[in-house]
């Protein structure tokens, strides 16, 4: 099968930076090592450290802030990798494209030398605590409140659903600073949980599927943070800041969503020429053919789709309806891909041990979280 390649991997530096991020993940990470995370229900810290000091982290951030002075191009290849070798519950790509940007793109300057080399090094690990158990996709319905005392602020709320919430020591957390101004009033704080009294995390929540991804509850009692901790340092920019990455969020599910069709494909490809009934290969029954044939086409469509919305990010024009659409059309694909890729495999298909059994309860998520499909279409229907 052939799946075509994002324009970017033209560029020789990138495949050679991309055949170095396969030859780490390969020596690292084994099949062991991957379910002894889905048992612990998260990534070991030390593995954050291993990737930092391999350069998997904060690739696109600037040398002289400690990074890897790529771009996007770079990151895209980190999330690929990670995705197409099964890598489960390390969440380079929450790390690298969502959070990190916040403070590279968004940050003083003093923010950026204080927190980049950290997220860079795998020292910090990150995460961003907008979703409460009342507020979803509608960020303009959080509750959670940081309010002004002293020369700092006073968080309080709950947050759930956060990725990455058990390890992380550099939270991103969305509140308002100004309740009386609903969305012109949210800003984005940094937790630094080491030295955060009043901050606690709840229980690790039990997921259908993901194991190794740590998603957990965080509650803020009274948490104070300095001034200097404001994003930006202006209050009532969070929106904005926030409206500002979800494209490119977006996009990021899309292509996890291409590269999981791909994977889904190939094995079920491979177990179709290989296992038999009534006498034949499974792969010459014209059903499966006819199956596989329907799949592949759009999985190819939906690769050439998101190939064209990484070009256009990459050009900075990329914007929300388009992002939109990229992961409404991709996800949904996923959804359909991985499913009859499962039924393709029969019995087997619902054994664990068969990677298409968690494909198939990894992939549910993914037409939820980042927005769900639900809302991907009023945001296309908003720009009609």
């Amino acid at each position: 099968m052939h799946f075509p390649e994002p324009d970017y991997l033209a560029d020789a530096e990138l495949r050679m930076f991309r055949d170095s991020v396969a030859t780490f993940l390969d020596r690292a990470v084994d099949a062991e090592r991957v379910a002894k995370w889905r048992a612990d229900g998260q990534v070991e810290r030390a593995f954050w450290h291993e990737a930092g000091q391999a350069g998997l982290l904060g690739v696109s951030v600037p040398e002289h802030y400690g990074g890897g002075g790529g771009d996007f191009r770079h990151d895209l290849v980190v999330v690929d990798q990670v995705q197409r070798k099964g890598i489960e519950g390390f969440a380079a790509s929450l790390h690298n494209v969502i959070i990190t940007p916040y403070i590279q793109l968004h940050g003083t300057e003093e923010q950026k030398a204080r927190w980049l080399p950290g997220l860079a090094n795998g020292d910090r690990v990150a995460a961003i605590a907008m979703s409460e158990p009342g507020a979803g996709s509608d960020l303009q319905a959080i509750r959670t409140t940081a309010l002004k005392d002293g020369n700092g602020y006073r968080i309080n709320g709950s947050k759930t659903f956060i990725s990455n919430g058990q390890l992380a020591d550099l939270i991103v957390v969305v509140a308002k600073t100004d309740p009386a101004q609903g969305a012109r009033g949210t800003s984005l704080l940094i937790v630094e949980t080491d030295d955060a009294e009043g901050f606690r995390r709840g229980r690790m929540l039990d997921k259908i599927g993901n194991e190794a991804q740590d998603t957990s509850e965080l509650f803020f009692d009274d948490v104070w943070v300095p001034a200097q901790n404001l994003l930006g340092e202006a209050e009532g920019q969070g929106f904005r800041q926030l409206m500002a990455e979800l494209p490119r969020e977006r996009l990021l599910i899309a292509i996890n969503s291409v590269a999981a069709m791909e994977r889904a494909l190939e094995l079920t490809v491979e177990y179709t020429r290989e296992r038999s009934a009534f006498g034949q290969p499974i792969f010459e029954f014209q059903n499966t053919q006819f199956t596989l044939a329907d799949l592949y086409a759009k999985a190819r469509v939906a690769a050439c789709f998101v190939n064209d919305c990484i070009n256009q990010a990459i050009a900075g024009t990329l914007d929300n309806p388009t992002s939109a659409i990229a992961k409404l059309f991709a996800t949904e694909t996923e959804g359909q891909v991985v499913d009859a890729c499962l039924q393709l495999h029969g019995g087997y298909g619902y054994i664990n041990d068969y990677p298409i059994a968690r494909m198939f309860r990894n992939s549910r998520v993914s037409r939820i979280y980042g927005g769900s499909s639900e809302i991907m279409k009023l945001l296309i229907a908003r720009a009609l």
